[in-house]
């Protein structure tokens, strides 16, 4: 098998990639007169202000529902034992000094705000019922990178920074890569795509997390269509094109392993869930790569059917019809 790490393409395959990206930038017009009108609050500023237990208690009268739904306010024995916990990690001198490199990294309020309106008025667009929750920027102390439910949206800023922070999430390099600021919107777009991905809750086989995990990356390449694909699913750039180039070999490899109706954990995860590499198919494949071919199957599941809705796609729990008719068979390349 070629390495999939392939070190330079085709310009066939180069010049298709970059067509393809110039296409998916292509905003309708549509979507720019959905109003989506977005509630940003940078919580991290008043938090740093806290010196001592009443400001903290304070803080949290201020922001109820942050305290209530991200802080989960309830499951501290006291309120007491909360405003103490604040009080210790706002004046913390580490916690401080990363306050402030994110605070260099995101300065610009007015284009968070303007990605997150975009982000928004495209789920609203393919989702007209949606209600945009206030969204709140937080210092977690690298504790949770995003929440997001029907009432609220918080960030964790501090997870995005990038290289040049002083403290990173606690992770591996290949998990480590996909918090940078470009990979914020993305983050967002994934966990939104929960609230409308329905799957099969029992006997969960292989493809249907393939299928899964694609149907969310489809959802996040419409909400977010200005987002390269190598972004939005983590990759690098070469990772991304040898994929691209063994598309056929690798899903052969699962039709010939006979793993797509696989049900044991352990071997599906070892496709669809976080790994530096899948040796089972080259040492070069990246984690995920399942999660890739679901995407690639969902994709084509759309182009033959151009009538099927965002919404209704997302409703759909049947990985095997979406498979049946895709007609995704993805050809070798010598």
């Amino acid at each position: 098998m070629r390495p999939l790490l392939v070190a330079l393409l085709g310009y066939t395959l180069l010049f298709t990639a970059c067509k393809r990206e110039s296409e998916k930038c292509e905003i309708n017009p549509e979507v720019a007169k959905v109003a989506a009108p977005v509630q940003l609050e940078r919580l991290e500023q008043p938090f740093f202000k806290i010196r001592n237990e009443a400001d903290a208690k304070q803080f949290l009268k201020q922001h109820s529902l942050f305290a209530d739904q991200f802080l989960q306010r309830r499951q501290y024995p006291s309120e007491a034992i909360l405003a103490n916990t604040l009080t210790r990690l706002a004046t913390n001198a580490g916690l401080q000094k990363l306050a402030r490199e994110t605070e260099t990294e995101f300065k610009d309020t007015n284009k968070l705000q303007g990605e997150l309106k975009q982000f928004f008025q495209h789920v609203r667009y393919y989702f007209p019922s949606f209600r945009v929750p206030p969204v709140k920027t937080f210092i977690s102390g690298l504790s949770q990178d995003m929440f997001v439910n029907d009432s609220l949206m918080v960030v964790g800023l501090d997870f995005f920074v990038g290289p040049k922070a002083s403290y990173r999430p606690n992770v591996p390099d290949y998990i480590l890569r996909r918090y940078t600021p470009a990979h914020l919107m993305p983050t967002a777009a994934l966990a939104v795509s929960s609230k409308y991905n329905q799957h099969q809750l029992t006997n969960q086989t292989m493809l249907g997390e393939m299928v899964q995990y694609g149907k969310s990356l489809y959802f996040a390449e419409k909400t977010l269509p200005c987002t390269p694909d190598s972004v939005l699913m983590g990759y690098t750039a070469k990772e991304l094109e040898g994929l691209e180039f063994n598309e056929g070999k690798v899903w052969a490899h699962f039709i010939e392993k006979n793993l797509l109706y696989n049900t044991a954990p352990f071997t599906i995860q070892k496709y669809v869930g976080e790994r530096p590499n899948v040796p089972e198919i080259d040492k070069t494949c990246p984690g995920r790569v399942g999660a890739w071919i679901g995407w690639q199957i969902v994709r084509k599941y759309m182009t033959e059917h151009p009538n099927v809705t965002l919404a209704q796609l997302m409703a759909e729990k049947n990985p095997q019809c979406i498979l049946s008719e895709s007609h995704y068979r993805p050809r070798k390349k010598s």
